[in-house]
């Protein structure tokens, strides 16, 4: 039997309504539980409580299906952030690895099939840190690092329903909602001393609680913060953090490659400049896109990419059909298929270093 066939096997109604319809809206009041459970009866029919809801999601956590319950964090609106590459020779490939990895500031490291064959996220407080790993990785590695920060989000979201049979992400969707958004290299999020205590307070998740916003308020409280903030206030903080954008979404945080998405593709396109919006904004709408963003052009490293998309799905070829179907439809420029080989760091941004970094 497959990954996604054994892990769907026990599923009933609710556990599918929280895994698909939860991923994020999960409501911002002292009690969220208790709303969700309302809504989950109502759709399914089932009379369940916020405790038994409460102990699902955590038995969902403990199974791998959730990572964890809480809020996405946006590392490139609360710091400086970019994704950077290095071509690593095979027979010092771990060494350069393990100097990248030993990096706080950096929180994903992929071996990709290319000539550029590491590709990271260095994510700071400051543009000016940001900038100093880059070139401290480049000296100790003796790799020319590529730096190719975001410079428009035009959709990213790797919320998608996988309680079904989907091959790519969202194929059983029809369209998604785009628009494009200008990315600061010099970001600094302006946080106020209880939004950057809320930020590392949250980033690894929220207690599984009936209570999670009063839990945090007594976290931070007791913390030796100078705020020792009311669960009115975390709540009101955490509404200005989504509205601000530094917060993405709340709920639960599903694990792709425990629900069968473990084929991903990352596919960088030579658009030309004055298409580049219109472009952008229409592949983002398509469902089956799940990240699609304009980088830099480094013509003086090789590099003449602008445009870069990704598509997830459980089925190799599937992606493939789809990227396909990309360049046929909707990009017809040259474009390279950088894959996923192998994971080499997966970590959450960690906020004490984008609150100390960017003082």
């Amino acid at each position: 039997m497959s990954l996604d066939a054994d892990w769907r096997a026990d599923l009933d109604a609710v556990d599918a309504a929280l895994i698909d319809e939860y991923q994020s809206g999960f409501p911002v009041e002292s009690r969220p539980f208790e709303r969700v459970a309302r809504e989950i009866s109502a759709e399914t029919g089932a009379d369940v409580d916020a405790d038994e809801l409460l102990g699902r999601v955590r038995d969902l956590r403990d199974r791998g299906v959730f990572r964890r319950f809480g809020a996405v964090l946006n590392p490139p609106v609360i710091g400086s952030s970019t994704l950077a590459a290095v071509r690593a020779p095979e027979d010092r490939f771990d060494e350069v690895a393990e100097v990248i990895n030993g990096y706080r500031q950096v929180n994903h490291n992929y071996r990709r099939d290319h000539e550029w064959n590491q590709w990271f996220v260095v994510t700071a407080g400051s543009r000016e840190r940001r900038d100093e790993i880059l070139a401290e990785i480049e000296e100790r590695t003796g790799c020319e690092v590529l730096a190719l920060p975001m410079l428009t989000d035009y959709y990213i979201d790797l919320e998608f329903p996988v309680v079904n049979g989907d091959r790519f992400a969202r194929e059983s969707l029809e369209e998604t909602d785009v628009s494009a958004t200008r990315i600061s290299e010099d970001a600094r999020g302006d946080l106020t001393p209880l939004e950057a205590d809320l930020l590392l307070a949250i980033q690894d998740g929220f207690p599984l609680s009936a209570t999670p916003y009063a839990d945090v308020a007594d976290e931070i409280g007791a913390s030796g913060s100078e705020v020792d903030p009311t669960v009115d206030e975390v709540l009101a903080a955490v509404e200005r953090l989504l509205a601000d954008g530094c917060i993405k979404r709340i709920g639960c945080v599903v694990n792709h490659v425990v629900t069968g998405f473990t084929n991903n593709c990352m596919v960088v396109w030579d658009v030309p400049d004055d298409e580049l919006d219109e472009r952008g904004e229409a592949v983002g709408s398509l469902p089956y896109v799940t990240l699609c963003y304009h980088r830099p052009r480094r013509p003086d490293q090789g590099w003449e990419y602008n445009l870069f998309t990704m598509i997830h799905g459980r089925e190799a070829e599937a992606v493939d059909a789809k990227i396909d179907e990309l360049a046929a439809d909707h990009l017809p420029f040259a474009h390279e298929r950088l894959y996923s080989t192998e994971t080499l760091k997966q970590t959450g941004a960690r906020y004490a270093d984008l609150v100390a970094d960017g003082e």
